[in-house]
């Protein structure tokens, strides 16, 4: 998994942490745990708030 792959991370975030509110969380913990998930392979530091807030957005989508 790449950063891009926004739905993606949204659908195993959502799987992982069932019992998580996505609005819930900071930016810092949603780096930690996509950086976590297993199949991500990207580079830590090519994230970016935009994409945070994308990867956010879909989470909560996901959720509902």
């Amino acid at each position: 998994m790449k950063w891009t792959d926004i739905t993606r991370i949204a659908e195993e975030l959502n799987d992982k942490f069932p019992d998580i509110d996505p609005l819930t969380v900071r930016f810092t913990d949603l780096h930690k745990w996509v950086c976590e998930l297993d199949g991500f392979d990207d580079d830590p530091n090519r994230s970016g708030e935009k994409i945070l807030e994308a990867i956010q957005a879909a989470w909560i989508e996901e959720s509902q």
